[in-house]
């Protein structure tokens, strides 16, 4: 499905989950999501993950920060550019054959031409 919110109603979050294994060892998961609030409280009404594989989720937490602080004039010319979802590199089979990502016309023509 597509979504569209308003830029006051998103929240960045970074989280933490440690928990014990069977034998005594200790898993640590980490995270950063993004909530979506009813507009005008802090009530999540969509939340959706940003998170990698990495272990250490402070680089994705220090971006996702910086670009709702400063915006995309803010980052690094060369991480501002659009990806294309559909541009998957050739070792990735899942990826090739999932389905290809479409945005609805109108979404689209929004997020390629919003400052």
């Amino acid at each position: 499905t597509t979504a569209s919110y308003d830029w006051d109603d998103l929240r960045a979050e970074k989280w933490k989950v440690r928990s014990a294994t069977t034998n005594g060892g200790l898993i640590i998961k980490e995270g950063v999501s993004i909530a979506v609030v009813r507009p005008g409280t802090n009530e999540v009404i969509e939340r959706f993950d940003l998170s990698t594989r990495a272990a250490n989720t402070s680089n994705v937490w220090a971006y996702v920060c910086h670009y709702m602080q400063h915006g995309k004039e803010g980052l690094d010319p060369s991480e501002a550019d659009p990806h294309d979802a559909n541009d998957v590199p050739p070792y990735n089979i899942a990826l090739r054959l999932a389905p290809k990502v479409q945005w609805p016309d109108d979404m689209d023509a929004e997020s390629r031409s919003a400052p």
